[in-house]
């Protein structure tokens, strides 16, 4: 090879290597899921939820410097379900994670999802992508105060529910449970995804409420007006906006039974079949997605590159 041709290539991949660095800057980071019924507080306050607006997340959104448009993305390494020696007490929401550190906020008007004590739940959790491993399922104890920060003393040494490997459908796990009876008010169901796929787990608060009343339906469905709302945060608060919801773009609104003061109520809290819960109808959408664009991206340009030096080296 001449020193004109070997020049002509030094050239050629100086001037795409720039091109590579913005694609692949450009590239999100691989993420992986979240409850979205009951709705989680970090989807509930993503661009994708419908609760932004409300005041429990902008307050989130100021501490943590974030939009929460990695909602799926709430995950630790290698905990290896240590999770009360890891997760320090009070960062429970967030996973001890400084950009979620606004799911932490102790306040009493996160967007909520109403239940039935003693009722079966089928739970969502979308998965952008999809991994092995167990979910492990507590309630907090009688008595909690959402007003006091989240500690691992709140909620009882053992899962009341575990899954191992669900099937994902339509692009979410549904997992099914029973609800502990002895619930009352305002509580948290707090969900961890151990994976078996890769090192990460995955944490998440979603807030429920147990009216006094239900306590003693034997699970029936309690009377409350019903608005639209969408499938995938149909559980969010009272007034958001079903279009910015990622189930709302892909699906049709589904009703769902609203209460006052932003806590919606859970169809599945009476509807055990998972059949009865909607679907997401791209398992690859979401978040995550966009990584597809971002490859044919880097496709282009490499080849491009690979044709410019081809051409200055037979020059």
């Amino acid at each position: 090879m001449s020193w004109q041709t070997a020049r002509r290539t030094r050239v050629a991949a100086a001037l795409t290597a720039p091109f590579l660095l913005t694609v692949f800057a450009a590239t999100p980071a691989l993420a992986h899921g979240a409850p979205t019924d009951p709705v989680s507080r970090v989807f509930a306050c993503s661009p994708d939820g419908a609760s932004s607006g409300t005041a429990a997340c902008r307050a989130a959104i100021a501490a943590g410097g974030t939009s929460f448009a990695a909602w799926d993305n709430l995950r630790v390494a290698n905990v290896n379900g240590r999770d009360r020696q890891t997760i320090p007490d009070g960062e429970l929401c967030s996973g001890g994670l400084a950009a979620y550190k606004g799911l932490d906020l102790a306040r009493a008007d996160w967007p909520a999802t109403r239940l039935t004590p003693g009722a079966s739940l089928t739970m969502k959790y979308v998965s952008t992508i999809p991994h092995t491993g167990t979910f492990r399922m507590y309630l907090t104890e009688p008595g909690y105060d959402p007003t006091k920060p989240l500690t691992w003393s709140d909620l009882p040494e053992q899962p009341f529910a575990q899954v191992k490997d669900p099937a994902l459908t339509d692009g979410a796990y549904r997992i099914r449970m029973t609800l502990p009876k002895d619930r009352t008010g305002r509580q948290v169901l707090y969900t961890i995804w151990q994976n078996s796929s890769t090192a990460d787990t995955y944490y998440s608060c979603s807030d429920v409420v147990f009216p006094a009343a239900a306590a003693g339906s034997g699970g029936k469905k309690s009377t409350t007006p019903s608005t639209p709302s969408p499938p995938s945060a149909s559980k969010s608060a009272e007034g958001a906006d079903p279009a910015k919801s990622p189930d709302a773009k892909r699906s049709s609104p589904a009703a769902a039974s609203v209460v006052p003061s932003g806590v919606a109520r859970s169809s599945a809290a009476t509807a055990p079949d998972a059949s009865n819960v909607a679907a997401d109808t791209e398992p690859g959408s979401g978040p995550s997605a966009p990584m597809l664009a971002g490859g044919a991206a880097a496709v282009l340009v490499l080849t491009g590159g690979a044709a410019l030096a081809l051409r200055l080296r037979r020059r």
